[in-house]
């Protein structure tokens, strides 16, 4: 498990875009691609591409579905020990306002988010 740095955003810009960043790394997509699909889907739900609604609505139309995180350690529970309970499959990890995609145990982001705190994720076929 361990930190991998992806950032296809092609200015190379991490503000703000984190939810194309890792739909693009989720689905294999160019940063092109996912932005384009999630203004188009946010324009039909008069909503913002990057907001929870839009990008979850997505998700779900391509079989992914929502999973939440016990707060049994609201505190302690990390990004690092998702990717140890999980060390095979392909997720994308929500963060409060942050997301990003975890493959087979290792988190793919612009920075080291291995210490934020996991809320819920989404994977395909569960």
């Amino acid at each position: 498990m361990a930190f991998v740095y992806y950032n296809p955003n092609p200015l190379g810009k991490s503000v703000g875009d984190c939810v194309v960043r890792a739909l693009s790394k989720l689905l294999d997509e160019s940063w092109f691609d996912i932005y384009t699909e999630l203004c188009y889907r946010g324009s039909l739900a008069a909503d913002m591409p990057s907001s929870n609604a839009v990008w979850s609505a997505y998700l779900r139309n391509l079989g992914y579905s929502k999973h939440s995180i016990p707060d049994t350690c609201p505190d302690c529970y990390t990004i690092r020990d998702f990717c140890r309970d999980y060390p095979e499959g392909t997720y994308l990890v929500a963060i409060g306002d942050h997301v990003v995609t975890v493959v087979d145990g290792d988190y793919y982001d612009a920075w080291d988010s291995g210490n934020e705190i996991p809320i819920s994720y989404y994977c395909r076929g569960e």
